[in-house]
């Protein structure tokens, strides 16, 4: 990445603003956030591994979806925590790059995953009967890789693209990460190609899933009206709650990220949507997984007893 004819080593991440007398509480609050994610997700992850209950498709997208939350949260949140205890604003070019590829990717495929999850919903629901013949083990494999290859594709394609931009003097982030959006607006450089690329790739792998999720829920949904009992119906849309829940919980923080009105932008106003989506919504999701799937809150009663009595606790 180049200014003018100097190479750009680094940048300063401007973080949250915060005043002093706020910088502990604000710290913890964010360092507890970050643990209960974390740990959330890895015991939902060692759940479905020990618990032969959970050895389904369903439960294989889920575990990859909390891999890629706990991966999600540490690309972002120990280096704002890091600068607020230290005060120090630099990110280096290489860490910058580093943080948006992972960023970029990992947001892509929690889009994917949620998507696989829903298609499993469908099937389960809509075509029972060929549940096995839809989701076989290869085809759930294919369903997680194909997300991985397609997501490190876009996410190479939007950083060689920002490679070949100049920068201006201006090298402050006005964020507390380095996001593709906030880097386009310190280029010199004409961005049209980079922003028709965000517009048609980036939107196409965001908006495909979606529609897809879209068609799912509305098969779901014409299936479940047909069902002649009352008790059934609420039996069938309990089972799509968590997912439900952790699709509007992503979606919905996407567009207080991204599409916010152009009238209504201001850069604390986005830090505090990023906030939401970056340390807010993994951890609500994997609540709403762990509290409110009945199979789930077994495999983990089960696995904790079980290690509570192999430690001796």
């Amino acid at each position: 990445m180049h200014q003018g004819n100097q190479t750009i080593s680094e940048f300063f991440l401007l973080g949250l603003t915060v005043v002093s007398e706020q910088q502990q509480h604000i710290f913890m609050l964010f360092l507890c956030m970050y643990l209960v994610t974390i740990v959330e997700n890895l015991l939902i992850i060692l759940a479905i591994i020990n618990d032969a209950h959970l050895h389904s498709p369903m439960y294989f997208f889920l575990g990859n979806l909390s891999f890629t939350d706990i991966c999600f949260t540490t690309t972002t949140i120990p280096k704002m925590l890091a600068d607020i205890q230290s005060q120090s604003l630099i990110i280096s070019f290489v860490g910058c790059l580093t943080q948006m590829y992972f960023f970029m990717l990992l947001v892509d495929l929690d889009n994917f995953f949620l998507a696989a999850m829903a298609y499993d919903l469908n099937i389960t629901i809509c075509h029972p009967l060929h549940y096995a013949a839809l989701l076989s083990p290869k085809g759930c494999v294919l369903l997680v890789v194909t997300p991985w290859v397609v997501s490190n594709l876009v996410s190479v394609l939007h950083l060689s693209l920002l490679g070949l931009l100049n920068f201006c003097d201006q090298r402050e982030i006005p964020h507390f990460f380095c996001d593709l959006e906030t880097m386009l607006r310190l280029a010199c450089l004409d961005t049209q190609i980079n922003d028709l690329t965000i517009l048609v790739i980036g939107g196409s792998v965001i908006f495909i899933p979606f529609t897809f999720i879209f068609v799912s829920y509305s098969l779901i949904g014409c299936t479940v009206l047909r069902i002649p009992s009352a008790k059934g119906k609420w039996k069938t849309f309990s089972t799509c709650g968590s997912h439900f829940l952790a699709v509007a919980l992503f979606y919905g923080s996407i567009v207080g990220v991204y599409f916010p009105p152009s009238s209504a932008y201001s850069a604390e106003r986005d830090k505090v949507a990023a906030i939401m989506y970056t340390v807010v919504t993994p951890m609500m999701k994997s609540f709403r997984y762990s509290l409110r799937n009945k199979d789930m809150k077994g495999a983990l009663r089960r696995l904790l007893t079980r290690e509570i009595y192999f430690w001796g606790w």
